[in-house]
């Protein structure tokens, strides 16, 4: 073997391509769907999904325990949609159709086979389609992803035993439609409908404890099946809030994409940190432009002393040579295949242009909002323990005892004046990076970490 030959490094515009035109998630569909359905024309077949992929199906399952209002949500979802509307009760008539006949509750298998078959059928393959307290069970979930049945979104209601026992006791039906009231949470608007509405068949006080007790034994176990497509809604709330949610919801897409993350924001809003959460979790590589250059600098290199000089004379590195060292840093194969996330670069408008330029554009762009006030107790409040390396803040983390905060250092661009001018900077060139990336997520950084990490996390992936 050659030992001259260098690693192929593949293009960074490539992978704008890929997240543009959504070809990983394409690749990924087709080869699932050429496993599962197995076709005797791999061709023809691939075709006919290529020219169906580019309409947006939905493939929606409603799930929660009795009375939390499945019945009402994927009803009125299905119409606004305009997907099939699947349920147990369709299910057995379509088993009917099929000549297939039992008196007993529908086994694990039959269901499984029964639910595959219908969402085969024309109008749910063009269409899309809602599926409505199915799967019950981690078991049957399973068997469904093993069929091929794969939502897209999953929305679990949930509300407490109190308010799903007191919602069953004022059940109402409308015979005609299938439509479910309430004789004191929702009446219909037509008065009309209201006349011929007539008390709908309940379970015993007795067994609907049952039920809810088993729903809550697998609710765990399917929210585990779903946990990458499922968001959980409190049912205990006016019913247009509840939809209006589940309806925000489904119309999200995931995306499947090597993430490219920017954080931006003044200093001391916490971009390190939450660049760090981040890493740890999702193993993508924290590419700190300042920590990079320091490291290069410590290396040896010519760049390194190149980069070092201005280092010690506390001097900016030119642009240039901070845009040649982030093309190599974010060209190596572990930022092309886990992904990155960059933060302390760009800082103004040119250096934002300068980075589209060399094709490392980022796929999601966050800006930590914080007030200048609290960067400035965050930054100017801390101070390092020379000895141990542990940092410390005189009101989040004030130093375990007076031997240590007597030996406390302060950095010197933790001053107040450093830390004052640096916000100044941040605030004159914020609006012109924010018209680079007008498309990016403004996050409130003035809370918890933690809640700053959640905020950020529930936007990765969608669109």
């Amino acid at each position: 073997m050659d030992e001259t030959l260098k690693p192929l490094r593949i293009p960074p515009q490539m992978f704008v391509y890929a997240d543009k035109h959504r070809i990983s998630q394409l690749v990924q569909s087709m080869v699932c769907s050429l496993v599962i359905d197995q076709p005797d024309d791999p061709i023809s077949y691939l075709i006919g999904l290529l020219q169906r992929s580019s309409e947006d199906i939905p493939r929606v399952m409603v799930l929660g325990p009795p009375a939390v209002g499945k019945h009402t949500v994927a009803k009125k979802l299905s119409e606004e949609l305009r997907a099939v509307h699947v349920t147990k009760d369709s299910l057995l008539q379509y088993q009917s159709d099929l000549h297939v006949h039992t008196e007993q509750e529908l086994s694990e298998g039959l269901l499984v086979s029964l639910v595959q078959q219908r969402l085969k059928e024309i109008d749910c393959f063009h269409r899309g389609w809602v599926l409505e307290g199915i799967p019950q069970t981690r078991l049957q979930a399973l068997s469904l992803q093993q069929a091929g049945v794969i939502p897209e979104h999953v929305v679990m209601l949930e509300a407490s035993d109190d308010v799903l026992m007191e919602r069953n006791r004022g059940r109402l039906v409308d015979l005609i439609t299938g439509d479910v009231y309430h004789q004191t949470f929702i009446l219909p608007d037509d008065d009309i409908i209201s006349q011929r509405l007539e008390k709908g068949r309940s379970l015993s006080e007795q067994q609907r404890l049952a039920k809810l007790h088993h729903y809550c034994c697998e609710s765990t176990g399917l929210r585990s099946a779903y946990q990458h497509v499922l968001k959980v809604i409190n049912s205990d709330q006016p019913h247009a809030d509840v939809y209006q949610q589940v309806l925000a919801f489904v119309r999200t897409h995931q995306r499947s994409r090597t993430p490219r993350i920017l954080l931006l924001g003044p200093a001391g809003c916490g971009k390190s940190h939450q660049a760090r959460l981040l890493s740890e979790k999702y193993k993508m590589v924290d590419v700190s432009c300042g920590q990079l250059l320091r490291s290069v600098a410590a290396s040896g290199s010519s760049q390194g002393e190149e980069i070092k000089v201005y280092l010690d004379d506390g001097r900016p590195v030119p642009d240039s040579l901070v845009l040649r060292i982030l093309e190599e840093r974010l060209s190596r194969v572990d930022c092309t295949s886990r992904g990155w996330i960059l933060h302390g670069f760009p800082c103004d408008l040119q250096q934002a242009r300068s980075l589209q330029e060399l094709h490392h554009e980022p796929n999601r762009v966050f800006f930590l909002e914080v007030m200048d006030d609290t960067c400035m107790e965050r930054l100017t409040l801390r101070a390092t323990d020379p000895v141990s390396g542990q940092s410390f803040h005189t009101v989040t983390r004030p130093a375990p005892s007076a031997e240590v905060q007597n030996r406390l250092k302060t950095r010197p661009e933790d001053s107040v004046m450093s830390v004052t001018q640096r916000l100044k900077e941040y605030r004159i060139h914020s609006a012109a990076l924010q018209s680079v990336y007008p498309d990016a997520v403004h996050i409130d950084a003035d809370q918890d970490p933690h809640s700053v990490f959640e905020a950020m996390e529930s936007r990765l992936t969608l669109d």
